[in-house]
């Protein structure tokens, strides 16, 4: 595995090895890596050639009381584990080389950004649009890989790569969790024991909301004052926020309702409504997120049926 610095030198080996017709798989990371991102890299390989693997600390993602110089930091075990893995590149690049003297310009999408972690943490996903916009940029992929525990940065870098004309195809992996339930984060070593233990409410409270949609359930506020309720009981737990939004634009709703069908579409159509139930919680300094989606079927009718509303 070779350990590139330079933005110039990682863009020589790009366009070499797409010279030959080989596709590159991207997996963008801040380092502290975890089975969950490993597993990033597992499905990259599965579906290209060449991988990529960039660890780069990105200092406009931070915010000024967040946790910028404290974040774990663990070089050396990281690049054995992605040697073992197969990782062909590491991407290492510093501050000053991504970010040059008098830099001012930033990828933003104000609206899906003002929301859930956005709303808690101003500029955060303008800091990784821009510093994943730039990655990008620089590796040239084929494809890139993003983990669903992230939901919203997922649905926030699918969106730019669509607007933006991105030629990069974006692959998910589904959330990879500790024995407890806990969803796997860099963050998790911040944790005590208590804390830990602690923790797995996240997931528990998530599966709660998934009962309750199960049986019937379909108000927003009485699914999250369970949810309250249940993570709440937990002593060293602290709500940043429980919300519930359609995922397509990550609208707050009210019900869990059915969209109604379009009568003019090809009959027999079927219809699904994607809610997101997304979770941040404080437990001692580590603050984590967690989420589940939650499909509301609607039956496929005729194009003439009047069984429809």
């Amino acid at each position: 595995m070779k350990v590139i610095k330079k933005i110039k030198e990682m863009r020589h080996i790009s366009q070499e090895v797409k010279s030959k017709g080989i596709a590159i798989g991207f997996v963008p990371t801040m380092g502290a890596l975890h089975e969950g991102q490993l597993k990033l890299i597992d499905v990259a390989k599965k579906n290209a050639d060449f991988i990529v693997v960039s660890i780069f600390v990105n200092p406009l993602q931070f915010g000024a009381d967040e946790d910028f110089t404290a974040y774990p930091k663990t070089f050396s075990r990281d690049t054995k584990l992605l040697d073992s893995r197969g990782v062909d590149v590491l991407f290492t690049p510093s501050d000053k080389e991504m970010y040059l003297e008098g830099y001012e310009t930033y990828v933003e999408l104000p609206e899906l950004s003002s929301v859930l972690c956005g709303a808690s943490r101003p500029g955060h996903f303008r800091g990784v649009c821009t510093v994943v916009c730039s990655l990008f940029n620089i590796v040239a992929p084929s494809l890139a890989v993003f983990g669903e525990k992230d939901a919203q940065q997922l649905i926030i870098i699918k969106k730019m790569v669509r607007d933006l004309k991105l030629d990069i195809k974006i692959l998910s992996v589904p959330t990879v969790r500790e024995p407890n339930g806990l969803a796997m984060s860099s963050r998790n070593v911040y944790l005590t024991d208590e804390e830990r233990k602690d923790s797995a409410v996240l997931y528990q409270s998530l599966i709660l909301a998934k009962k309750l949609v199960a049986r019937g359930e379909r108000k927003a506020e009485k699914i999250k004052a369970k949810m309250r309720a249940l993570i709440s009981s937990k002593p060293s737990a602290k709500i940043d926020y429980i919300e519930i939004v359609r995922k397509n634009d990550l609208k707050q709703v009210e019900t869990l309702e059915k969209m109604k069908i379009d009568v003019s579409q090809p009959f027999r159509v079927e219809i699904k409504d994607d809610f997101l139930i997304a979770v941040a919680v404080w437990f001692g300094k580590a603050r984590l997120i967690d989420n589940i989606t939650l499909q509301i079927p609607k039956l496929s009718v005729s194009k003439n049926s009047k069984n429809y509303h």
